[in-house]
This record gives structure tokens, sequence and C-alpha cells, in this order.
């Protein structure tokens, strides 16, 4: 039985978290484009006088989060 070169250990580590981080990435930049949409969203429903606490129910937004978008102006 050969002992595995410290090289050969960090390719098999990189290859290990290699497919879960390639999908953490793409969720990350698919959760900015929903909350690139959500954010005007929540700005009407503040307007509409939804409650910030039925807000962070229905969308899992902080709610300091919540606050923070429908204060904004952009």
């Amino acid at each position: 039985m050969t002992q595995k070169s410290p090289a050969e250990l960090r390719a098999e580590a990189e290859a290990a978290i290699k497919p879960l981080g390639q999908q953490r990435i793409e969720l990350l930049a698919r959760l900015e484009e929903i909350e690139r949409d959500l954010r005007p969203l929540i700005k009407e429903a503040v307007r509409m006088e939804v409650p910030y606490r039925r807000i962070t129910e229905l969308t899992g937004v902080a709610p300091n989060t919540a606050r923070a978008w429908s204060t904004k102006t952009k």
C-alpha cells in the first residue's frame, strides 16, 4: 500500500468539495435574482400596509431586511 502525497490528498479534497461548492455558487446567484425581483414587491406590500411579520412569513426575508428594502429608493 502506497502513501498518498500531499498534492494527491489536496486534489482529493478539492474534488470532494467541488460539486457542492458549485451548487452553492449557483444557488447564491439564483437567490440574488429572486431578491432583486422581490424587493419592489416587498416595498409595494409595505405601502399597502401588509405587516412586516406577514411579509416575513410569506418570504422568509428577515424583518430588518424587509424594512431596509421597503425604505430604499431604487
